[in-house]
């Protein structure tokens, strides 16, 4: 049975075939790497369109996460919200854990609940299979070009077995037990929080002093100031391009579980708590659909203005 080969032989297109569930934004490019090399996939998605591209290029479709995980040794999930990674994964009809072999491997790479990563884990050990976190940063551009940081927690045997298939999508960093990938996340997802606040705030005082916020940019992406968030999303917010490399929908949730991890931890973080609140404004205006650049619209109204670059 191919699903032997996670624990003994390394995994190769020949002897490991491939579930994916979640093909939006970041899933499709994330699944299209796996298939290009080579690789047996099932695809599911509530909404068939979005799968469409992966179907083109030789994807098949299964109509429920248990049909997926009947057909697969390993099963990636990437969809929104904590409750869709349970219902995908653990409902007892529906859910991939319910249809996967002995020995199959379960990879949550939305953001969700350390909690639930734990949970999970203890579900799949109990049918003698593995559930590995793996939770990615990076958005769009990292997910198409194959550079995505992922923060993997669980099993680090396990971890080590699947990576022919985590570097066709980025690098694998091993963070730790069950849920610590997770937990890697929400860090990361602190730490760009405040910095995409400092960037539109630098913008926004760049503007209205008076200087090219072209040139500005231009002049501090190579100083102390620098940021992968500068790279990935100064020209877009001076373009007005707000499409989402990931959703402000997305962020407010990722945000809201840290804040609800802070409060259990006895944390402090003012920071992640301002972001939070601005991106929640973004959501009431019915911005939540576009990218988290777009953090400079809730300046700009703040402050009445609207950046724009200088036209030469």
């Amino acid at each position: 049975m191919a699903s032997s080969s996670i624990s003994s032989d390394s995994i190769t297109p020949s002897n490991t075939k491939i579930g994916w569930i979640g093909t939006g934004v970041m899933g499709r490019s994330m699944c299209g790497h796996l298939i290009k090399a080579g690789y047996t996939v099932t695809v599911f998605n509530r909404t068939i369109s979005k799968a469409q591209t992966l179907l083109d290029m030789g994807a098949n479709l299964a109509d429920s996460p248990n049909s997926v995980a009947a057909q697969s040794d390993v099963v990636f999930t990437i969809v929104g919200y904590p409750s869709d990674v349970r219902h995908v994964l653990l409902d007892p009809k529906s859910g991939a854990l319910s249809g996967l072999r002995q020995g199959g491997v379960l990879v949550d790479m939305t953001t969700s609940e350390p909690s639930l990563a734990e949970e999970i884990a203890k579900a799949a050990s109990f049918k003698n299979c593995f559930s590995i976190d793996a939770p990615v940063s990076g958005g769009d551009l990292g997910a198409k070009n194959g550079k995505l940081s992922i923060f993997a927690g669980g099993d680090e045997t396990t971890v080590k077995r699947l990576d022919p298939l985590f570097s066709l999508m980025g690098k694998v960093n091993f963070m730790g037990t069950s849920g610590k990938g997770q937990f890697a996340k929400l860090a990361n997802q602190i730490t760009i929080a405040s910095t995409m606040l400092g960037l539109v705030e630098g913008l926004i005082y760049a503007h209205k002093a008076g200087l090219d916020v072209k040139k500005f940019l231009e002049a501090i992406s190579t100083g102390a100031a620098g940021s992968k968030s500068i790279d990935l999303y100064g020209d877009r917010i001076l373009k007005r391009d707000f499409d989402p490399g990931f959703y402000v929908n997305h962020f407010v949730k990722d945000l809201g579980i840290c804040l609800n991890e802070c409060q259990r931890m006895g944390l402090a973080l003012p920071g992640l708590a301002l972001a939070q609140q601005l991106y929640l404004s973004l959501k009431a205006h019915g911005e939540g659909d576009l990218g988290t650049q777009a953090l400079i619209l809730a300046l700009e109204r703040l402050n009445n203005v609207s950046v724009q670059p200088s036209v030469s």
